[in-house]
């Protein structure tokens, strides 16, 4: 069986293409379509880890789909943003920065996986991911309502997460780049220490 947290990342996945065709209309009235079901998407995500955790459901596969999930519809949002027909846009190449760290981050943990080496997720990780999440419900309602605007305000916070990615994905470099010098020095090492007792 999938199991309800496996079925909530499904449903992630399938609320994508709804979050296009609405992005796809400039209107106010499908922006906040868009913004709705990213919303109930991010509710999916808080509720998929938490029942995974307390009904101790964690799966193979439940690992694989969750960060999947999350990543398809992000950048699906991030993409429909720069390149839809709203103005002002998300700039290209911001968009371009943030999906090219997930990416890159993503091959370092399978990377560090297959050297035994496990990457928790970081206080900075985690940063990002709240400031990137209000960011997109402020980008994807796009208008101003009263005295806010959204696409500003989400702008902001898009740029505050820009520089906290950009920041934890250095470090995550640098903590496996320092982790597989020691690992090969280590062996290294051992390797010299039995050529010496062959030697010998």
């Amino acid at each position: 069986m999938l199991g309800l947290p496996n079925l909530l990342s499904l449903l992630r996945i399938a609320l994508i293409p709804f979050l296009v065709y609405c992005l796809a209309d400039t209107g106010p009235v499908s922006s906040l379509l868009a913004a709705g079901i990213f919303f109930i998407a991010s509710l999916t995500d808080y509720f998929d880890g938490y029942l995974a955790r307390r009904q101790g459901h964690l799966t193979l596969l439940g690992t694989f789909l969750d960060p999947l999930a999350d990543k398809l519809i992000v950048m699906a949002a991030l993409v429909m943003l720069a390149a839809g027909d709203r103005w002002p846009r998300v700039p290209a190449w911001m968009v371009i920065i943030i999906i090219g760290r997930e990416i890159a981050v993503t091959g370092l943990r399978s990377m560090a996986a297959g050297e035994g080496l496990v990457l928790p997720a970081e206080q900075l990780g985690k940063y990002k991911t709240v400031f990137q999440m209000c960011a997109l419900h402020g980008l994807l309602i796009h208008y101003q309502y009263g005295y806010i605007d959204f696409h500003l305000a989400g702008m902001y916070f898009l740029w505050i997460a820009l520089a906290l990615g950009v920041w934890s994905g250095i470090d995550y470099h640098t903590k496996v780049a320092r982790y597989l010098m020691a690992k090969q020095h280590s062996d290294t090492a051992s390797f010299s220490e039995q050529s010496h007792h062959i030697n010998v």
